[in-house]
């Protein structure tokens, strides 16, 4: 399940999430996120109080739909688990937030921002296990080209940092080939799914044991 902000990569999502993004490419805007967000560039807010006003309103609709989106998506994975099916997300809400709803000390912060802070920490479920594919910026950058190395560097720390807050948290080389990456991941969480611990409880480098049986 693709548990991100983006519209065009989630395989489910609400009827109104997918309606926003369709007008948005009618409309020539610009998608929810293009990359990793610069928290030292924050958008002016209006000065008149009508403006102002205007532009809270549209903030809270759009935490509002967020807010929904991320409770549908999570049913959706209470329901497969309920089935015994491994739900593997391609990242987590929680995750994605943390630094800037859920740990930011900026004061200055809008209400939505905090509203979704306090939902994440108090509401949302998180993830039984973490695996972060982790590679220099620079790597990062030069395969897919968004954001900036400065910036990539600055959400690997981000996400570095999540190790406190989670279960568990295990780091796995992604500078090797597709299909050791591929292999190392496989292998966590099937032993993760089998109540074993993660060969390493931090960093988990090429795991040369042979994969557990899955059951069918």
């Amino acid at each position: 399940m693709y548990m991100g902000i983006s519209p065009l990569s989630s395989n489910y999502a609400l009827p109104t999430t997918r309606l926003i993004s369709r007008v948005k490419r009618a409309l020539g805007l610009k998608p929810d996120i293009a990359g990793p967000p610069d928290p030292t560039r924050r958008p002016a807010r209006p000065r008149s109080l009508p403006r102002r006003l205007l532009w809270t309103a549209k903030s809270l609709l759009h935490l509002a739909n967020r807010l929904g989106e991320e409770a549908y998506r999570q049913a959706v994975a209470w329901w497969f688990r309920r089935r015994g099916i491994i739900v593997v997300s391609d990242r987590d809400f929680f995750i994605d937030y943390f630094a800037y709803d859920v740990a930011n000390p900026d004061p200055n912060r809008s209400l939505a921002s905090r509203l979704h802070g306090f939902v994440l920490t108090r509401f949302y479920r998180r993830p039984d296990l973490v695996i972060m594919l982790d590679a220099p910026a620079e790597l990062l950058f030069a395969r897919k080209g968004e954001g900036s190395v400065e910036l990539l560097e600055r959400r690997r720390q981000e996400y570095l940092q999540l190790r406190e807050h989670v279960r568990q948290f295990v780091i796995v080389d992604a500078t090797q080939s597709q299909a050791e990456v591929l292999h190392d991941v496989t292998a966590i969480i099937l032993r993760v799914a089998a109540g074993e611990e993660p060969a390493h409880d931090d960093v988990s480098p090429r795991l040369a044991a042979p994969l557990p049986e899955a059951d069918s």
